[in-house]
């Protein structure tokens, strides 16, 4: 017998109309494994077929309208390639072309009968008349018996791949046609009848189906309001249910010292005093590393807060109670960038600093690697070579991973798993994230912010220079680098790209050296492709102020730290993202100069490019930008910080939905305050759901 999960589950190929090959296109277009998958993957609209429309009626192309009417000739027009059959469509109010190019014979059988058609399709205008190219032809007398209603045709997301394997929008419809009569009856409900009936939601059964065939408008709204309502809440109750298994499971070290190491450095070595807002994270990342369970905190902080020297600072709590700490950063220019940082700061001090990358020499590599396992080595800081198995610790007890969204999650595991029991987790990010994203994507880990720059740094005024405003951009250049300053230079290429007319980095480079000629101007290339002991003299040689500008591609988005440094020129800043733009600006602003960021554009911008320079030059704090971005875009891959199986949203949406995210989060909040292993006779339907969440997505959650 086959059970209701059986069903639901079964492969999809077994679906009347898919068969192996299309089964395998749903697979890989599509993840379209089971009929349950089927089910869940939604069309992204609907075109109202429930009303007729006179000719006369027809105002403007665009938008899909139903006509009824009589076909009164057809002839065939041009030859070969432009051959086509056009037929004359008429009502009461007037007459419409039909147009074909394919199929022709097929359509010509179909109208030689004189009897009435609907016809569906979009009006286009060409030579003054109204026609329709390939109309879905539809006999009023013939029309199947559908078991689900037609009123509305759905429109699914197809590929080019599926397409010619015979899988567009409307075979996806029909495959939907076929599987809803058959596990309408077997769709359980996952909400207890409670929330249900409060907030006066539609069952799930009716929710799916009226998602793909909605017996009228309301139908569907409500069938959407019921599906957005399920991702968010059980996103939500996934996420909260997970922080509470992993905070009674993994117990932590209890850092209960500030000891010598700490006050010496703080008292005596500490280069500016800290805000009031890092002196607040400190003390909540102190209490959280003392209570005795395992810390998963993450600290936002826009460009240039100074979530380093936090983490600096909490390291050294760390090396006070007999622990070791480890720093991990994306590229080896920040975390070498880091380490020197670090290393001259704790230069007067009895604390071992090391360094460990990928070109990191075998016999340095072997020492650092007895020095982690006997424990001389108190901080290491590298790339993701840290994660390496060779890589052992005597006692690692903090774990700082900073811009965590440029790792793979399973990396970061591996660092988790350095120490029996797992060390403390500071997840660092320069990415501002709205407060409603990051309820849903860091759900599971505590929240730290420091809303605050350092005292004496200057606001960056930004400005927005056009192509034409070239001389004055270099004029301003002169005087900059006079009073003895540095100018980075980003470009979106490397080289001419023939599909975009953009300046590349060459080409800019070539223009920049006549502009700034030697000897009185040295300049500087970095990018991507170089190798990485050429790109560090680059780098170390405009640090030392040896090149007064240095051009790049975007490889110094993150991380670069030079305050000499007092204007940054993006070039074809239309071209990059808000949050790559802030993230380029926060490369200057860190000495105690005023500093200058100059978006160059060219002259035609479309309506969103405009906007985003824009906001920009309106304001320099990181949260409104990120909030005005997610309004922009939205929240699919918000600045790189999506992770797979998190956000895997089909139908809500974290903008329009804002106020369901905090609903639903309260929600799951209250719930498992009430009942935390959901095991309650009223929530047997809910734990049975979340289960399967689980089983289906590999979570990392404990480690960020």
């Amino acid at each position: 017998m086959i059970t209701q999960v059986d069903l639901l589950e079964t492969p999809i190929e077994f679906l009347k109309g898919v068969g192996p090959k299309k089964a395998d296109i749903l697979r890989k277009e599509f993840n379209i494994f089971t009929f349950d998958d089927l089910l869940n993957y939604y069309p992204y609209r609907h075109i109202d077929k429930s009303k007729v429309y006179h000719i006369a009626d027809i105002q403007s192309e665009g938008a899909y309208i139903q006509l009824k009417g009589r076909v009164v000739s057809s002839e065939i027009m041009g030859q070969q390639r432009g051959k086509r059959l056009v037929c004359k469509l008429v009502d009461e109010t007037g007459s419409i072309d039909l147009v074909w190019f394919n199929g022709i014979k097929w359509v010509e059988e179909m109208l030689r009968e004189n009897r009435d058609f609907i016809v569906f399709g979009k009006p286009t205008l060409f030579n003054n008349r109204w026609n329709i190219t390939h109309p879905e032809l539809i006999d009023p007398k013939n029309q199947p018996v559908s078991a689900v209603p037609m009123s509305f045709q759905p429109l699914y997301n197809t590929s080019d791949k599926a397409k010619r394997a015979g899988l567009d929008s409307k075979a996806i419809s029909k495959l939907v046609m076929t599987l809803l009569p058959q596990v309408r009856e077997v769709i359980q409900e996952r909400l207890s009848n409670d929330i249900r009936q409060n907030l006066k939601l539609m069952s799930l059964k009716d929710a799916l189906c009226n998602i793909h065939y909605p017996e009228d408008m309301q139908a569907l709204s409500q069938a959407m309001l019921r599906l957005k309502f399920d991702e968010l809440f059980f996103t939500q109750l996934k996420m909260l249910k997970l922080k509470l298994v992993t905070s009674k499971k993994y117990k932590g070290h209890v850092f209960s010292v500030v000891g010598e190491t700490f006050n010496t450095f703080y008292h005596q070595y500490l280069p500016f005093p800290l805000t009031n807002a890092q002196k607040r994270v400190i003390k909540e990342i102190r209490a959280d590393m003392g209570s005795g369970r395992q810390m998963n905190r993450l600290l936002q902080g826009d460009v240039g807060s100074g979530k380093t020297i936090t983490a600096l600072l909490l390291m050294l709590i760390a090396k006070d109670n007999g622990f070791q700490s480890c720093l991990m950063a994306p590229t080896e220019i920040l975390a070498t960038q880091h380490y020197e940082n670090i290393k001259r700061q704790l230069a007067p001090m009895n604390v071992r600093v090391e360094f460990l990358s990928g070109s990191t020499k075998m016999a340095k590599r072997r020492e650092i690697h007895e020095g982690l396992q006997n424990g001389d080595v108190d901080i290491i800081i590298g790339t993701h070579a840290l994660i390496e198995d060779e890589v052992r610790f005597k006692n690692l007890g903090f774990v700082v991973i900073d811009e965590q969204h440029r790792f793979g999650v399973e990396q970061r595991a591996k660092l988790w798993r350095k120490n029996t029991i797992p060390p403390h987790i500071l997840v660092m990010t320069a990415t501002p994230i709205p407060r409603t994203l990051a309820m849903t994507l860091y759900g599971d880990l505590d929240l730290s912010v420091i809303d605050e720059l350092p005292k004496g740094r200057k606001p960056i005024i930004t400005a927005h220079y056009f192509e034409k405003d070239r001389l004055r951009l270099n004029g301003f250049l002169q005087r900059e680098i006079a009073k003895g300053r540095q100018v980075f230079v980003v470009y979106p290429l490397i080289k001419e790209s023939e599909k975009m007319d953009l300046q590349d980095l060459m080409a800019g480079y070539d223009a920049m050296s006549r502009a700034f000629p030697l000897p009185q101007y040295a300049l500087g290339i970095v990018h991507g492709k170089m190798k990485p002991e050429e790109k560090e003299f680059e780098m170390q040689r405009f640090i030392k102020n040896g090149t007064q500008i240095l051009l790049s591609t975007t490889v110094i988005e993150v991380g670069i730290d030079v305050p000499n440094a007092t204007v940054m020129v993006v070039e074809n800043a239309e071209r990059f993202g808000l949050s790559q733009l802030h993230q380029l600006r926060g490369r200057v602003g860190r000495g105690g100069e005023q500093s200058y960021c100059i978006l160059m554009s060219g002259n035609k911008l479309t309506t969103e490019s405009k906007q985003r320079l824009d906001a920009m030059v309106a304001t320099t704090d990181g949260f409104e930008i990120a909030n005005f971005d997610l309004k922009l875009r939205g929240p699919g891959d918000l600045q790189g910080t999506q992770q797979s199986g998190i956000l895997d949203f089909k139908i809500a949406d974290l903008i329009k939905d804002e106020k369901m995210v905090a609903y639903t989060r309260n929600l799951a909040k209250a719930l498992l305050e009430k009942d935390p292993d959901l095991s309650q006779p009223e929530n047997a339907s809910m734990a049975r759901h979340l289960a399967k969440l689980m089983r289906k997505n590999v979570y990392w959650g404990m480690i960020s």
